[in-house]
């Protein structure tokens, strides 16, 4: 993802996309699949994180980096579990401690988005 993202990225700017091609409606109906599937794992996330800090920073980060920041949380989780855990430590155990990894990802965003609309 990273590979492709900074390809396209050197292709073409994020906001120079062709009018004709930002209008088409398959172009519109991807978007609306890709939103609607992060807004799907962001309910999980809301689930899981406790502090509105993370659940907030982790939405900015969703929102603007997509499947990368998504990819990263689970590895996250991943990561967080020890060998005798279960399936359910993943996906339904609350987390109590504050992590800064949303606030840093929600700021690469921010950061990638702004540099974006500057070189576009």
């Amino acid at each position: 993802m990273l590979c492709v993202t900074s390809w396209a990225s050197l292709n073409c700017p994020l906001f120079g996309v062709p009018r004709n091609v930002a209008t088409h409606p398959w172009f519109i109906a991807t978007l609306f699949d890709a939103y609607w599937g992060f807004i799907t794992f962001y309910v999980w996330v809301v689930y899981k994180e406790t502090r509105w800090v993370s659940k907030i920073s982790w939405l900015v980060a969703i929102l603007a980096l997509g499947n990368i920041a998504m990819s990263v949380y689970c590895l996250i989780q991943l990561f967080g579990i020890k060998s005798n855990d279960t399936i359910a430590t993943i996906l339904v155990q609350k987390k109590d401690n504050l992590s800064y990894s949303g606030v840093i990802f929600a700021s690469l965003g921010i950061a990638v988005t702004v540099y974006a609309a500057c070189i576009g």
